[in-house]
Protein backbone atom coordinates (compact mmCIF):
# COMPACT_ATOMS: atom_id res chain seq x y z
CA UNK A 1 0.00 0.00 0.00
CA UNK A 2 3.14 2.23 0.10
CA UNK A 3 5.86 2.65 -2.91
CA UNK A 4 8.02 3.35 -0.64
CA UNK A 5 8.40 -0.36 0.34
CA UNK A 6 7.57 -2.20 -2.69
CA UNK A 7 9.17 -5.89 -2.33
CA UNK A 8 9.95 -7.46 -6.08
CA UNK A 9 6.82 -9.02 -7.49
CA UNK A 10 4.38 -7.82 -4.83
CA UNK A 11 1.10 -6.53 -5.46
CA UNK A 12 0.01 -2.51 -4.76
CA UNK A 13 -3.07 -1.97 -3.64
CA UNK A 14 -4.19 1.84 -4.17
CA UNK A 15 -5.84 2.82 -1.35
CA UNK A 16 -7.40 6.46 -0.71
CA UNK A 17 -7.58 8.56 2.32
CA UNK A 18 -8.58 12.09 3.22
CA UNK A 19 -5.36 13.47 2.47
CA UNK A 20 -4.11 10.82 -0.67
CA UNK A 21 -5.15 8.82 -3.73
CA UNK A 22 -2.80 5.60 -3.82
CA UNK A 23 -3.86 5.59 -7.72
CA UNK A 24 -1.45 8.37 -8.25
CA UNK A 25 1.43 6.04 -7.40
CA UNK A 26 0.09 3.47 -9.74
CA UNK A 27 2.80 3.90 -12.49
CA UNK A 28 5.31 3.97 -9.50
CA UNK A 29 4.91 0.91 -7.84
CA UNK A 30 5.08 -0.75 -11.20
CA UNK A 31 8.73 0.85 -11.67
CA UNK A 32 9.47 -0.05 -8.50
CA UNK A 33 9.10 -3.62 -9.09
CA UNK A 34 5.39 -4.63 -8.11
CA UNK A 35 4.18 -7.59 -10.55
CA UNK A 36 0.33 -5.58 -10.22
CA UNK A 37 -1.19 -2.33 -9.13
CA UNK A 38 -5.04 -2.25 -8.34
CA UNK A 39 -6.65 0.46 -9.02
CA UNK A 40 -10.40 1.45 -9.17
CA UNK A 41 -10.10 5.39 -10.83
CA UNK A 42 -9.65 4.05 -14.87
CA UNK A 43 -7.49 7.03 -16.17
CA UNK A 44 -4.71 5.69 -14.16
CA UNK A 45 -4.87 1.96 -15.58
CA UNK A 46 -1.38 2.46 -17.71
CA UNK A 47 -0.50 -0.95 -19.44
CA UNK A 48 -1.62 -4.67 -18.39
CA UNK A 49 -0.14 -4.61 -15.20
CA UNK A 50 -2.32 -2.14 -13.57
CA UNK A 51 -5.79 -3.81 -12.88
CA UNK A 52 -9.12 -2.00 -12.13
CA UNK A 53 -11.40 -2.80 -9.74
CA UNK A 54 -14.54 -1.15 -8.18
CA UNK A 55 -12.97 -0.93 -4.80
CA UNK A 56 -9.97 -1.18 -4.66
CA UNK A 57 -10.06 -1.44 -0.44
CA UNK A 58 -13.06 -4.00 -0.44
CA UNK A 59 -10.89 -5.50 -3.29
CA UNK A 60 -8.18 -5.97 -0.32
CA UNK A 61 -10.65 -7.45 2.03
CA UNK A 62 -12.67 -9.76 -0.37
CA UNK A 63 -8.67 -10.93 -1.26
CA UNK A 64 -7.74 -11.40 2.51
CA UNK A 65 -10.67 -13.40 3.06
CA UNK A 66 -10.02 -15.42 -0.30
CA UNK A 67 -6.44 -16.69 0.87
CA UNK A 68 -7.81 -17.03 4.74
CA UNK A 69 -10.16 -19.91 3.39
CA UNK A 70 -7.54 -20.94 1.30
CA UNK A 71 -4.41 -21.62 4.04
CA UNK A 72 -4.04 -24.19 6.13
CA UNK A 73 -3.20 -21.54 9.55
CA UNK A 74 -5.50 -21.44 12.24
CA UNK A 75 -6.48 -17.91 13.05
CA UNK A 76 -7.00 -16.45 16.73
CA UNK A 77 -9.21 -13.39 17.09
CA UNK A 78 -8.84 -10.85 19.59
CA UNK A 79 -9.97 -7.72 20.62
CA UNK A 80 -11.00 -5.58 23.61
CA UNK A 81 -11.06 -2.17 25.25
CA UNK A 82 -7.85 -2.61 26.68
CA UNK A 83 -4.25 -4.65 26.48
CA UNK A 84 -4.65 -5.98 23.06
CA UNK A 85 -1.80 -5.53 21.24
CA UNK A 86 0.50 -6.04 24.82
CA UNK A 87 -1.55 -9.55 24.51
CA UNK A 88 -1.62 -9.85 21.20
CA UNK A 89 2.42 -9.57 21.46
CA UNK A 90 2.68 -12.18 24.48
CA UNK A 91 0.34 -14.95 22.75
CA UNK A 92 2.88 -14.68 19.75
CA UNK A 93 5.50 -15.28 22.62
CA UNK A 94 4.43 -17.94 23.42
CA UNK A 95 2.47 -20.08 20.29
CA UNK A 96 5.75 -19.35 18.57
CA UNK A 97 7.83 -21.57 20.43
CA UNK A 98 6.15 -24.33 18.74
CA UNK A 99 4.34 -23.26 15.67
CA UNK A 100 5.35 -20.99 13.08
CA UNK A 101 3.06 -18.06 13.49
CA UNK A 102 2.49 -15.00 12.57
CA UNK A 103 0.59 -11.99 14.19
CA UNK A 104 -0.78 -8.29 13.27
CA UNK A 105 2.07 -6.07 13.09
CA UNK A 106 1.90 -3.22 15.93
CA UNK A 107 -1.63 -2.52 15.42
CA UNK A 108 -2.62 -2.43 12.66
CA UNK A 109 -6.19 -4.06 13.70
CA UNK A 110 -8.33 -2.18 11.26
CA UNK A 111 -10.18 -2.60 8.42
CA UNK A 112 -6.99 -2.04 6.34
CA UNK A 113 -4.84 -3.63 8.92
CA UNK A 114 -6.94 -6.94 9.21
CA UNK A 115 -6.42 -7.80 5.50
CA UNK A 116 -2.82 -6.80 5.49
CA UNK A 117 -1.80 -9.25 8.50
CA UNK A 118 -4.17 -12.49 6.64
CA UNK A 119 -2.22 -11.87 3.68
CA UNK A 120 1.23 -12.36 5.48
CA UNK A 121 -0.30 -16.23 6.04
CA UNK A 122 2.19 -18.65 4.26
CA UNK A 123 1.82 -22.27 3.31
CA UNK A 124 4.09 -23.38 6.35
CA UNK A 125 2.05 -20.78 8.67
CA UNK A 126 0.08 -22.90 11.53
CA UNK A 127 -1.09 -20.10 13.70
CA UNK A 128 -1.96 -16.43 12.58
CA UNK A 129 -2.86 -13.87 15.46
CA UNK A 130 -5.24 -11.55 14.31
CA UNK A 131 -5.48 -7.91 16.30
CA UNK A 132 -9.04 -6.91 16.16
CA UNK A 133 -9.66 -2.85 16.93
CA UNK A 134 -13.30 -0.82 16.89
CA UNK A 135 -14.92 2.12 17.64
CA UNK A 136 -18.31 1.54 16.51
CA UNK A 137 -21.15 -1.43 16.93
CA UNK A 138 -20.48 -3.84 13.75
CA UNK A 139 -16.87 -3.42 12.98
CA UNK A 140 -15.56 -6.52 15.01
CA UNK A 141 -18.28 -8.25 13.04
CA UNK A 142 -17.26 -7.05 9.62
CA UNK A 143 -13.43 -8.03 10.77
CA UNK A 144 -14.93 -11.45 11.63
CA UNK A 145 -16.29 -12.07 8.60
CA UNK A 146 -12.73 -10.95 6.71
CA UNK A 147 -10.98 -13.18 8.89
CA UNK A 148 -13.38 -16.07 10.24
CA UNK A 149 -11.54 -16.95 13.63
CA UNK A 150 -11.11 -20.13 14.86
CA UNK A 151 -10.65 -19.13 18.03
CA UNK A 152 -10.98 -15.84 19.71
CA UNK A 153 -10.17 -13.67 22.97
CA UNK A 154 -11.64 -10.44 24.37
CA UNK A 155 -9.49 -8.78 27.11
CA UNK A 156 -11.85 -6.90 28.54
CA UNK A 157 -14.55 -4.33 28.41
CA UNK A 158 -13.71 -1.08 29.28
CA UNK A 159 -14.38 2.62 28.90
CA UNK A 160 -12.51 2.74 25.36
CA UNK A 161 -14.50 5.01 22.34
CA UNK A 162 -17.66 5.97 24.10
CA UNK A 163 -18.58 8.32 21.98
CA UNK A 164 -18.54 5.63 18.89
CA UNK A 165 -20.31 3.12 21.01
CA UNK A 166 -22.59 5.14 23.03
CA UNK A 167 -21.41 4.26 26.36
CA UNK A 168 -20.14 1.31 28.30
CA UNK A 169 -22.96 -0.97 26.93
CA UNK A 170 -22.52 0.03 23.07
CA UNK A 171 -18.71 -1.04 24.39
CA UNK A 172 -19.97 -4.56 25.31
CA UNK A 173 -21.88 -4.86 22.49
CA UNK A 174 -19.65 -4.03 20.08
CA UNK A 175 -16.34 -6.49 21.66
CA UNK A 176 -18.95 -9.07 21.91
CA UNK A 177 -19.29 -9.71 17.97
CA UNK A 178 -16.35 -11.74 18.42
CA UNK A 179 -18.16 -13.82 20.92
CA UNK A 180 -20.77 -14.12 18.78
CA UNK A 181 -18.93 -14.83 15.49
CA UNK A 182 -17.69 -17.40 17.19
CA UNK A 183 -20.83 -19.39 18.77
CA UNK A 184 -22.72 -18.61 15.57
CA UNK A 185 -19.98 -20.75 13.47
CA UNK A 186 -19.53 -23.11 16.35
CA UNK A 187 -15.89 -22.46 16.60
CA UNK A 188 -13.57 -21.63 20.35
CA UNK A 189 -13.92 -19.20 22.67
CA UNK A 190 -10.97 -18.72 25.08
CA UNK A 191 -12.31 -16.32 28.33
CA UNK A 192 -11.29 -14.44 31.49
CA UNK A 193 -13.85 -16.18 33.62
CA UNK A 194 -13.11 -14.02 36.23
CA UNK A 195 -15.09 -11.53 33.73
CA UNK A 196 -18.43 -11.19 35.03
CA UNK A 197 -19.92 -10.39 31.49
CA UNK A 198 -17.68 -12.32 29.51
CA UNK A 199 -18.78 -15.65 31.80
CA UNK A 200 -22.44 -14.96 31.45
CA UNK A 201 -22.03 -14.72 27.63
CA UNK A 202 -20.58 -17.76 27.10
CA UNK A 203 -22.16 -19.59 30.24
CA UNK A 204 -24.27 -22.12 28.05
CA UNK A 205 -21.54 -22.35 25.30
CA UNK A 206 -19.82 -25.06 25.63
CA UNK A 207 -16.14 -25.06 23.29
CA UNK A 208 -14.29 -22.97 25.45
CA UNK A 209 -11.46 -23.06 27.88
CA UNK A 210 -11.13 -20.13 30.14
CA UNK A 211 -8.56 -19.25 33.65
CA UNK A 212 -9.89 -17.98 36.80
CA UNK A 213 -7.91 -16.86 40.18
CA UNK A 214 -10.61 -18.54 41.92
CA UNK A 215 -13.11 -20.59 40.12
CA UNK A 216 -12.46 -24.36 40.48
CA UNK A 217 -14.26 -24.86 37.15
CA UNK A 218 -11.54 -23.14 34.89
CA UNK A 219 -7.64 -23.19 34.44
CA UNK A 220 -6.15 -21.97 38.02
CA UNK A 221 -3.67 -18.93 37.91
CA UNK A 222 -2.49 -17.33 40.94
CA UNK A 223 -1.88 -13.54 41.38
CA UNK A 224 1.59 -13.33 43.12
CA UNK A 225 1.64 -9.26 43.27
CA UNK A 226 2.95 -6.71 40.62
CA UNK A 227 5.36 -4.53 42.08
CA UNK A 228 7.03 -3.23 40.37
CA UNK A 229 6.66 -6.57 38.25
CA UNK A 230 3.61 -8.84 37.47
CA UNK A 231 4.72 -12.05 39.25
CA UNK A 232 1.78 -15.31 38.62
CA UNK A 233 1.96 -18.87 39.27
CA UNK A 234 0.64 -21.47 37.47
CA UNK A 235 1.00 -25.39 38.32
CA UNK A 236 3.34 -24.67 41.16
CA UNK A 237 5.38 -22.86 38.67
CA UNK A 238 6.18 -19.53 39.37
CA UNK A 239 6.36 -16.86 36.12
CA UNK A 240 8.42 -13.17 36.90
CA UNK A 241 7.70 -10.49 34.19
CA UNK A 242 9.05 -7.59 32.97
CA UNK A 243 5.46 -5.84 32.60
CA UNK A 244 4.43 -2.48 35.49
CA UNK A 245 1.18 -2.98 36.45
CA UNK A 246 -1.52 -5.52 37.85
CA UNK A 247 -3.69 -4.69 34.72
CA UNK A 248 -1.36 -6.56 32.80
CA UNK A 249 -1.65 -10.12 34.69
CA UNK A 250 -4.55 -10.86 32.83
CA UNK A 251 -3.01 -10.54 29.49
CA UNK A 252 -0.62 -12.67 31.07
CA UNK A 253 -2.93 -15.32 31.73
CA UNK A 254 -4.83 -15.03 28.56
CA UNK A 255 -1.26 -16.07 27.01
CA UNK A 256 -0.59 -18.96 29.19
CA UNK A 257 -4.15 -20.20 28.85
CA UNK A 258 -3.82 -20.96 24.83
CA UNK A 259 -0.59 -21.64 25.77
CA UNK A 260 -1.88 -24.43 27.74
CA UNK A 261 -4.45 -25.52 25.07
CA UNK A 262 -1.86 -25.84 22.35
CA UNK A 263 0.16 -28.05 24.45
CA UNK A 264 2.85 -25.44 24.51
CA UNK A 265 5.06 -27.04 27.41
CA UNK A 266 4.60 -25.01 30.60
CA UNK A 267 8.93 -24.25 30.66
CA UNK A 268 8.43 -22.51 27.04
CA UNK A 269 5.44 -20.45 28.46
CA UNK A 270 7.26 -18.87 31.39
CA UNK A 271 10.26 -18.26 29.33
CA UNK A 272 8.11 -16.51 26.91
CA UNK A 273 6.53 -14.49 29.08
CA UNK A 274 9.45 -13.52 31.37
CA UNK A 275 11.29 -12.61 28.26
CA UNK A 276 8.89 -10.09 26.78
CA UNK A 277 9.80 -6.38 26.83
CA UNK A 278 7.12 -3.99 26.46
CA UNK A 279 7.60 -1.39 23.71
CA UNK A 280 6.22 1.36 21.93
CA UNK A 281 5.54 3.67 24.82
CA UNK A 282 3.35 1.25 26.29
CA UNK A 283 4.34 0.34 29.87
CA UNK A 284 7.92 0.96 29.32
CA UNK A 285 10.23 1.32 31.72
CA UNK A 286 12.93 4.41 30.57
CA UNK A 287 15.66 5.08 33.25
CA UNK A 288 16.85 8.60 32.35
CA UNK A 289 19.88 10.58 33.89
CA UNK A 290 18.09 10.83 37.09
CA UNK A 291 14.81 9.92 36.00
CA UNK A 292 13.26 6.15 36.17
CA UNK A 293 10.23 6.74 34.01
CA UNK A 294 6.85 4.98 33.31
CA UNK A 295 6.28 5.94 29.49
CA UNK A 296 2.45 4.40 28.67
CA UNK A 297 1.82 6.86 26.21
CA UNK A 298 0.83 4.92 23.61
CA UNK A 299 -2.98 5.23 24.13
CA UNK A 300 -5.31 5.86 27.55
CA UNK A 301 -9.26 6.22 28.22
CA UNK A 302 -10.69 6.26 31.72
CA UNK A 303 -10.03 2.69 32.82
CA UNK A 304 -6.62 2.65 31.56
CA UNK A 305 -5.46 5.67 33.37
CA UNK A 306 -7.41 4.73 37.05
CA UNK A 307 -5.13 1.76 36.42
CA UNK A 308 -1.86 3.65 35.83
CA UNK A 309 -2.62 5.63 38.52
CA UNK A 310 -3.63 2.77 41.23
CA UNK A 311 -0.05 1.38 40.03
CA UNK A 312 1.67 4.05 40.41
CA UNK A 313 0.53 4.62 43.69
CA UNK A 314 1.97 1.70 45.02
CA UNK A 315 4.79 2.05 42.68
CA UNK A 316 8.06 1.87 45.33
CA UNK A 317 10.06 4.30 45.61
CA UNK A 318 9.80 8.15 46.14
CA UNK A 319 9.71 11.30 44.74
CA UNK A 320 6.57 10.86 42.23
CA UNK A 321 5.62 12.95 39.46
CA UNK A 322 3.00 12.51 37.09
CA UNK A 323 1.65 13.84 33.67
CA UNK A 324 -1.53 13.35 32.17
CA UNK A 325 -2.74 13.59 28.99
CA UNK A 326 -6.09 13.91 27.42
CA UNK A 327 -8.24 10.94 26.83
CA UNK A 328 -9.90 10.87 23.39
CA UNK A 329 -13.20 10.23 21.69
CA UNK A 330 -15.16 10.06 25.31
CA UNK A 331 -18.01 12.36 23.93
CA UNK A 332 -20.16 13.74 26.01
CA UNK A 333 -18.91 12.01 28.74
CA UNK A 334 -15.68 13.66 28.10
CA UNK A 335 -15.96 16.55 31.03
CA UNK A 336 -17.14 14.09 33.85
CA UNK A 337 -14.35 11.24 32.93
CA UNK A 338 -11.81 13.60 33.23
CA UNK A 339 -12.85 15.32 36.43
CA UNK A 340 -13.46 11.58 37.61
CA UNK A 341 -9.41 11.05 36.81
CA UNK A 342 -8.55 14.71 38.62
CA UNK A 343 -10.31 13.86 42.11
CA UNK A 344 -8.73 10.23 41.99
CA UNK A 345 -5.73 11.73 41.64
CA UNK A 346 -6.15 14.19 44.01
CA UNK A 347 -6.29 11.63 46.80
CA UNK A 348 -3.30 10.04 45.64
CA UNK A 349 -0.63 12.52 47.24
CA UNK A 350 2.06 12.42 44.11
CA UNK A 351 4.87 15.08 44.78
CA UNK A 352 3.55 17.06 41.50
CA UNK A 353 1.24 16.59 38.86
CA UNK A 354 0.52 17.87 35.55
CA UNK A 355 -2.14 18.09 33.52
CA UNK A 356 -1.64 18.65 29.41
CA UNK A 357 -4.87 19.35 27.06
CA UNK A 358 -8.19 20.73 26.62
CA UNK A 359 -10.40 18.56 28.49
CA UNK A 360 -7.82 18.41 31.50
CA UNK A 361 -7.22 22.13 31.66
CA UNK A 362 -11.40 22.44 31.61
CA UNK A 363 -11.46 20.46 35.14
CA UNK A 364 -11.21 21.84 38.98
CA UNK A 365 -8.33 21.29 40.89
CA UNK A 366 -5.52 22.84 42.11
CA UNK A 367 -2.68 20.96 39.96
CA UNK A 368 -0.21 22.57 37.13
CA UNK A 369 -2.45 22.52 33.91
CA UNK A 370 -1.42 23.64 30.67
CA UNK A 371 -4.04 23.66 27.86
CA UNK A 372 -1.67 22.67 24.58
CA UNK A 373 2.12 20.88 24.52
CA UNK A 374 4.05 23.47 23.76
CA UNK A 375 2.25 25.32 27.02
CA UNK A 376 4.22 22.17 28.72
CA UNK A 377 7.46 22.19 26.67
CA UNK A 378 7.82 26.29 27.17
CA UNK A 379 7.84 25.49 31.19
CA UNK A 380 9.79 22.62 31.10
CA UNK A 381 12.50 24.41 29.32
CA UNK A 382 13.06 26.72 32.26
CA UNK A 383 12.14 24.92 35.06
CA UNK A 384 14.42 21.70 35.88
CA UNK A 385 12.15 18.95 37.70
CA UNK A 386 13.60 16.80 40.95
CA UNK A 387 14.79 13.95 40.43
CA UNK A 388 12.51 10.01 41.10
CA UNK A 389 9.67 8.51 39.54
CA UNK A 390 7.55 9.83 36.80
CA UNK A 391 4.18 8.62 35.34
CA UNK A 392 3.72 9.64 31.63
CA UNK A 393 0.10 8.98 30.65
CA UNK A 394 -2.14 10.33 28.05
CA UNK A 395 -4.33 9.23 24.48
CA UNK A 396 -2.11 8.71 21.03
CA UNK A 397 -2.79 12.23 19.91
CA UNK A 398 -0.71 13.73 22.58
CA UNK A 399 2.28 12.22 21.81
CA UNK A 400 3.53 12.82 25.38
CA UNK A 401 6.27 10.64 24.90
CA UNK A 402 8.00 13.93 23.65
CA UNK A 403 8.44 15.22 27.65
CA UNK A 404 11.52 12.70 27.53
CA UNK A 405 13.25 15.44 25.14
CA UNK A 406 13.29 17.90 27.80
CA UNK A 407 14.16 15.89 30.80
Amino acid sequence: TDTRNIQPNSIFFALKGNNFNGNKFASEAIRNGAAYAIVDEEKYVNGEAVVLVDDVLKSLQELANYHRNFCDAKIIGLTGSNGKTTTKELIFAVISKKYNTVATKGNLNNHIGVPLTLLTIKKNTEFAIIEMGANHVKEIEFLCHIAQPDYGYITNFGKAHLEGFGGVEGVIKGKSELYDHLITNKKFAFLNADDLVQKIKLRNYASKFGFSTSDPNYYRINYLGAYPFVKLEIEKTEINTQLIGSYNFTNCCAAALIGKYFNVPLGDIKSAIEAYLPQNNRSQIIDKKEYHIILDAYNANPNSMEAALNNFKNFPGSGKIVFLGDMFELGEKADEEHQKIVDLVTGMNFDNVFLVGQNFNKTKSDFTKFTTFDDLSNFLKSNKLKKGNLLIKGSRGMALERILDYL
